[in-house]
């Protein structure tokens, strides 16, 4: 009796997207746009117009709604039926809790940072601050907040930690905006720049303690802040 070969396995593959290509395209882009937008430099609401980003980016509407449906899976924009899409835009007392989440995750990062971290990493930090060396930060407001997001991006990626990474990122589109209102604030630039130099002479004598409780006291600094000045939606 003859035994027939088994066949061999056959590879699923389902068909190729051919709008993958171009929602991603869409997604990344709107994404960035949102990330660097001034969220809440102003009282109106930001309300995104699907006919606009299709002429902006060059493609038909349907990647621009795919695009637009991801991002409001992931809470940077939401849906209001008969009115539109807008930018999501948190309560005061919501950006009060992402600051004192962002709080806990960057001062354990800074944590790791004076473990893990290399001296010449360390150093770069400095750099961040070469050009007010010699400015006034309160007088090129928006250089210098563009500086301060560095500042604490890499903070954060010098600890070492994926997962915190991640976590970061996720709140960094609020964080950014909110970083950036408060620099244009109550002598809040100056200030800052004298934070982050304690805290980077911290991290460079890899004093474990200090520059986790630097970090957690300049960050909890920017909640007060924002409780007493932040003008945001109640």
């Amino acid at each position: 009796m003859l035994v027939q070969p088994m066949a061999a396995p056959k590879l699923k593959i389902a068909p190729i997207e051919t709008t993958a290509s171009l929602r991603m395209l869409a997604y990344d882009a709107i994404k960035k746009a949102i990330t660097e937008m001034d969220i809440y430099g102003h009282p109106r609401e930001i309300r995104l117009d699907e006919r606009q980003l299709s002429q902006d980016l060059g493609v038909s509407r349907t990647p621009i709604r795919e695009a637009l449906t991801v991002l409001e899976q992931e809470g940077f924009v939401r849906s209001v039926p008969r009115r539109g899409i807008f930018v999501v835009r948190k309560s005061k007392r919501e950006i009060i809790d992402m600051i004192l989440v962002w709080a806990a995750l960057e001062s354990m990062a800074a944590r790791l940072a004076a473990e893990r971290a290399s001296d010449a990493e360390i150093a770069g930090l400095r750099h961040v601050f070469d050009e007010f060396q010699t400015e006034k930060p309160e007088e090129h407001p928006d250089e210098y907040s563009q500086a301060n997001i560095r500042f604490h991006q890499t903070i954060v990626r010098l600890g070492g930690c994926r997962l915190i990474e991640e976590m970061t990122e996720n709140l960094f589109i609020h964080m950014r905006a909110i970083r950036a209102v408060s620099m244009r604030q109550q002598d809040r630039a100056r200030r800052s720049i004298q934070d982050h130099m304690q805290i980077i002479a911290a991290l460079e004598a890899r004093h474990v303690e200090a520059a986790e409780r630097l970090v957690r006291d300049h960050t909890l600094g920017l909640a007060a802040h924002v409780e007493k000045y932040g003008v945001f939606a109640e």
